[in-house]
């Protein structure tokens, strides 16, 4: 899995030096698995976004629900590379054991071995503004 930002010619640059991870988010919150294909023979890519509290159904959590869930594949080593377009941002997900800050221009990483199966919520840790989801 891989945290990228689009923007860096470095992360490019670096995308392309291994193919042993898929890609699969940004802040853009943009994911890709380039070891996966459609009918078309094209990567699987989408965008996924914080659903609004307006349009929350009963049982689903305020902040936390996306409108497209990305797949971790369980028993499975998985690396996440992180890095940020703009300002530090802080991936977690505690349930995992994960927070990594995301700076721009920089490449961090974190590694887990998801050993169960579930459902595990992950956002940025650092809120910056009132708006910061909107």
């Amino acid at each position: 899995m891989f945290f990228q930002d689009s923007a860096s010619p470095q992360m490019d640059s670096y995308m392309n030096d291994d193919n042993n991870y898929k890609k699969f988010c940004s802040y853009k919150i943009s994911y890709q698995y380039p070891d996966f294909t459609n009918e078309e023979n094209e990567f699987i890519e989408f965008d996924s976004y914080i659903v609004p509290e307006s349009d929350l159904e009963d049982g689903q959590f305020r902040m936390l629900e996306v409108d497209n869930r990305v797949i971790i594949p369980e028993l499975t080593h998985t690396r996440f590379v992180i890095s940020a377009a703009d300002v530090i941002h802080s991936y977690a997900c505690p349930s995992l054991g994960i927070k990594a800050d995301a700076y721009p221009g920089r490449l961090n990483q974190a590694s887990v071995y998801v050993n169960r199966p579930g459902t595990f919520f992950g956002q940025c840790s650092y809120l910056l503004k009132i708006s910061y989801y909107d």
